[in-house]
């Protein structure tokens, strides 16, 4: 009996079991079964795999707080993700938990979902796709939801997930209009009110409604339950209301974030100190008071992670302070101590990049304006503004360079025998401590090695482990090359006697990423490359020195230009009157060529009147006046409200006079002129403007060859000026796509020409002949037909007929021309217009007629 029993028992359970596992009944046990087992198996372990998620994509995501943070934290990726694939384990993981929830547990009968669970699995499957950031196939998630389970509990927190997705596909408008009816119609829970009222904020701040958003992220910050959402939202207020001027309310949110302290992330704490100090009143607040608050910051050891951005700070208080000194020494602090903050970094090399041109020291500041870019984010708007201040110091950085250079060999050359021999005397001996310092330096070391060694020995014959030893084991990291530094100094001296001095950029192994022209070789070069012997030999570097007059004349010349390139650009770019002043009168004592003087003289004149040396500016204007009568400067000080400068021997006028020659294709007397200016305004900002026309009219004329080579001419002699730069710009992109000469087949054109030659000595009867042409094509309707007059080479005109549209078309036209009563017999040569700018270009016309 109690084994019928038991066996009956059985059944029904297995019964109960299987019945209860149906999801096409809408029982009592068999919804409760679905239930219990969707939400504390699937949705648990799902819920959990979402939650892991959420703390890498929290502790992957870097915030900028020198910029409004988002009131979301999650970093944004550029990746692409294919379909089926995820960013995230964690996240796929609680995907397939809650598309397994659906899939077994579901109770869809006759289109009503019995299981009250699977709207919450839903909620995780968007919750999973959002944060793997696929916001489409989480939108929809969202959107099943509010569209099969209306009377879901979790339907407030869908719809402000939906406004999520939507925020993030930019449809802020529309998240903007649901998340305020969603406000007004439901009477919402304290983090769900939190998570709306947060999301409807950064949907203001997107459409720039930032005021808006204040309202709305101090409802957030109220009723949020987590200490991590609280602290943001009130920093995020703290920025919005320094953006709006009001100092005061936004201190009042930062300290709402320091108080909470331990509550919270040290980031926000820190963060919260550092811009509530940015608000710190300069004129009327106790500077001493608060420099001692500063430095508490900085002397706390918790701050350690955090010194890069305090010493910033304090190097800003020191700068407004006006100690520029202390300043740049924690500038340079928060460099060391940096811990990968690109933007601060950009921040500090920017500031020391403005203090040290401020100091008129342009070389540094074009250092650090170098260092500020490779900081910054390629192209953006800051990246350009560093890069306009960096390409505006190239020329005064390049003609230093030579000028010190030239300075110093120049110097050289002018001593006596005796003080040579004494100067690089004292320079051998320096080298020499140096030298033995570092071998004293290295046989330590080699020492050390030893002694190490030895001790792994003893301790492996003992029979102990080398890991227990932390010297043996310090011993062999230090086998690492780049760990000992005699190692890598001897690299470096070799890298530099193999390969020069290269700049760090692409293909640096290539003969033109060597350092630019002028730089001069000086001693320290000269001892890097010489021998062992050599290098503490004086003698050695006093036959270095150059004793051939034409070179010494050139270094001397070179010297000169620099000095008046850099007088004139401190005068005109920088108004840097006092150093401009200096290089141009230095000029005038080094016997300058004379093309030099006259300019030096009247832009000394003009600094002298800018800085109040009247009786200077008075002398200088007597001198040019006098000796110099005929000039156009002595006109201009003459008369200065006849302005000269545009008068019709300016040369302004000039160019512009040549340029419409240009276009008048009178290109024989553009070359010739050209080279006259160019003679007589040389060292003139217009002469490159006289080059770049000349090569134009040498590449019309003579073709392209001769362009190539006036273009590549102006790239190498000036190539700090404007069109210096566009002439190696052309070099690289125009030039290689001109120097094509391959005629094209005829089949591929559309629009053909005529061409009638003529002898330049032809003048007279081209006249006639055009005007008998246009009569002729006057009469033809059905072509578009036009003539103009073409310079080929010094001795050939081409009158050419445009608008034809066939080869054979061209030739039938020319042909019909011949027979009509204009009688239009001549010569004549039928080309398509690609084929005819190669023949101009080229100047091979013979080459295109044997070709047909």
């Amino acid at each position: 009996m109690n084994t019928s029993f038991k066996v009956i028992i059985s059944l029904f359970c297995v019964t109960l079991f299987i019945t209860s596992c149906s999801r096409k009944k809408d029982t009592f046990i068999n919804r409760n079964f679905h239930a219990l087992g969707t939400k504390y198996n699937i949705l648990y372990n799902g819920n959990i795999a979402l939650e892991k998620g959420r703390e890498t994509v929290d502790n992957a995501a870097t915030d900028n707080y020198w910029e409004l943070l988002p009131v979301e934290r999650m970093q944004l990726s550029e990746e692409i993700i294919l379909p089926g694939q995820s960013k995230n384990q964690d996240f796929e993981r609680a995907e397939e938990k809650a598309i397994k929830a659906v899939q077994k547990h579901g109770m869809n009968i006759k289109g009503k979902e019995y299981n009250p669970q699977i709207d919450e699995a839903y909620l995780l499957l968007g919750q999973a796709r959002y944060f793997d950031q696929r916001f489409v196939p989480s939108l929809e998630a969202f959107n099943y939801i509010l569209y099969k389970y209306p009377a879901s509990d979790k339907i407030n927190t869908a719809k402000v997930w939906r406004e999520k997705a939507n925020i993030r596909m930019e449809n802020n408008e529309l998240a903007i209009k649901n998340l305020k009816r969603l406000l007004e119609q439901e009477q919402l829970e304290d983090q769900d009110l939190a998570d709306a009222t947060s999301m409807l904020a950064q949907a203001y701040i997107n459409v720039k409604s930032k005021d808006s958003a204040l309202v709305e992220l101090g409802i957030a910050a109220e009723f949020t339950k987590k200490n991590k959402e609280k602290a943001r939202f009130n920093y995020i207020i703290g920025q919005l209301y320094n953006e709006f001027g009001k100092k005061d309310s936004a201190n009042i949110a930062f300290d709402k974030v320091i108080d909470m302290h331990r509550k919270i992330p040290r980031p926000y704490y820190i963060n919260a100190h550092l811009a509530k100090s940015y608000n710190f009143d300069m004129d009327g607040g106790n500077k001493i008071e608060f420099l001692e608050y500063l430095t508490t910051l900085e002397e706390d050891r918790e701050n350690r992670p955090f010194l890069d951005k305090i010493y910033y700070r304090i190097a800003e208080f020191h700068r407004a302070n006006q100690s520029d000194s202390l300043a740049v020494a924690y500038y340079n602090k928060s460099l060391r101590t940096n811990l990968g903050d690109k933007e601060l970094m950009s921040r500090d090399y920017a500031t020391l990049g403005d203090m040290s041109f401020d100091d008129a020291q342009y070389k540094m500041a074009g250092a650090y304006y170098d260092s500020t870019m490779t900081n910054m984010k390629l192209n953006s708007k800051p990246y350009r503004v560093i890069k306009r201040k960096r390409e505006n110091l190239e020329d005064v950085i390049y003609y230093e360079d030579i000028a010190q250079a030239h300075d110093s060999i120049l110097k050289l050359v002018n001593m006596s025998d005796d003080d040579r021999l004494a100067y690089f005397t004292t320079y051998t001996q320096e080298q020499k401590a140096i030298a033995d310092a570092e071998k004293e330096k290295a046989e330590a070391e080699e020492r050390r090695k030893s002694v190490n060694s030895g001790s792994v020995t003893t301790n492996t014959k003992s029979g102990k482990s080398q890991r227990a030893d932390p010297t043996a084991n310090n011993a062999q990291k230090q086998e690492f090359y780049f760990y000992n530094s005699t190692a890598v100094a001897f690299g470096k001296n070799e890298f530099v006697k193999v390969w020069g001095d290269r700049e760090l950029k692409d293909n640096w192994r290539l003969s033109d990423s060597k350092s630019r022209p002028g730089a001069t070789t000086d001693a320290n070069d000269l001892a890097t490359n010489a021998s062992e012997d050599e290098r503490f030999d004086p003698e050695f570097y006093i036959s270095k020195i150059p004793t051939d007059q034409k070179v010494i004349d050139s270094l001397a010349k070179d010297r000169n230009y620099a000095y008046y390139q850099l007088g004139v650009i401190y005068k005109e770019k920088f108004k840097e009157y006092e150093l401009a002043m200096g290089k141009l009168e230095t000029l005038l004592q080094n016997n300058p060529e004379e093309r030099l003087i006259l300019p030096s003289k009247y832009n000394l004149q003009k600094i002298y009147t800018e800085l109040g040396l009247s009786d200077k500016a008075n002398a200088m204007k007597a001198d040019i006046v006098s000796n110099y009568p005929d000039s156009r400067y002595a006109k201009i000080l003459l008369n200065p409200r006849s302005e000269f400068a545009k008068d019709e021997n300016s040369p302004e006028s000039l160019y512009e006079g040549l340029f419409g020659k240009f276009g008048n294709q009178e290109y024989t007397e553009v070359i010739s002129k050209a080279d006259q200016y160019i003679t007589e305004f040389e060292g003139d900002p217009m002469v490159p403007k006289f080059e770049i026309l000349k090569a134009s009219a040498n590449g019309r004329l003579n073709g392209f060859e001769a362009y190539k080579k006036g273009v590549n001419f102006i790239a190498l002699t000036y190539p700090n000026s404007e069109e210096g730069k566009q002439a190696q710009e052309i070099m690289k992109t125009v030039i290689p796509i001109l120097a094509k000469k391959e005629f094209v087949s005829n089949d591929t054109a559309k629009h053909f020409n005529v061409l009638y030659p003529f002898n330049i000595n032809e003048k007279d009867q081209i006249e006639d002949f055009v005007k008998e042409l246009n009569e002729a094509i006057s009469k033809i309707n059905y072509f578009d037909l036009s003539t103009s007059i073409d310079v080929y080479d010094t001795n050939t005109l081409f009158v050419v007929v445009h608008g034809l549209t066939s080869a054979q078309g061209a030739s039938g036209f020319a042909e019909i021309l011949e027979e009509s009563k204009h009688k239009i017999d001549r010569n004549f040569h039928s080309i398509s217009s690609p084929n005819y700018e190669i023949v101009q270009r080229h100047k091979n016309l013979n080459e295109y007629l044997e070709s047909q």
